[in-house]
């Protein structure tokens, strides 16, 4: 299995990113993806992720920080999962990585996650 994240860049505050993570190896569908951040020195941060495919479709959940600001998306065809971050402040600096895991459980938790890419950065200038 391999995820491959990228997008990241430097932007100013306010300004828009969007981040991809590509995913080979595994069945897309039945996997939940997330998308975590951990600036050096701190604990890794859970900022939003997206369920497996269901009859019923997708469900989503997001951190408080980023919520109404970030949206995760994910295009099954093309295995891929999306974060488009909207309004971006300084403090959404940090790196940002992709995770996935099949099993049921809390979309929070990164321990849960079985897989993870490499990271891409995001600095947001003030």
């Amino acid at each position: 299995v391999q995820l491959q994240a990228f997008g990241g860049g430097l932007v100013q505050a306010g300004g828009s990113l969007r981040l991809s993570c590509a995913a080979s190896g595994l069945t897309f569908s039945s996997y939940a993806m997330g998308w975590f951040r951990q600036v050096p020195g701190k604990e890794r941060e859970f900022v939003a992720a997206i369920s497996r495919n269901t009859w019923s479709g997708s469900s989503t959940e997001y951190a408080d920080s980023v919520k109404g600001r970030f949206t995760i998306s994910r295009d099954n065809a093309k295995n891929t999962v999306y974060l488009q971050m909207n309004s971006l402040k300084p403090e959404d600096t940090a790196v940002y990585y992709c995770a996935s895991k099949k099993v049921g459980g809390d979309l929070r938790v990164g321990e849960e996650y079985h897989y993870w890419g490499q990271g891409t950065q995001v600095t947001v200038s003030s």
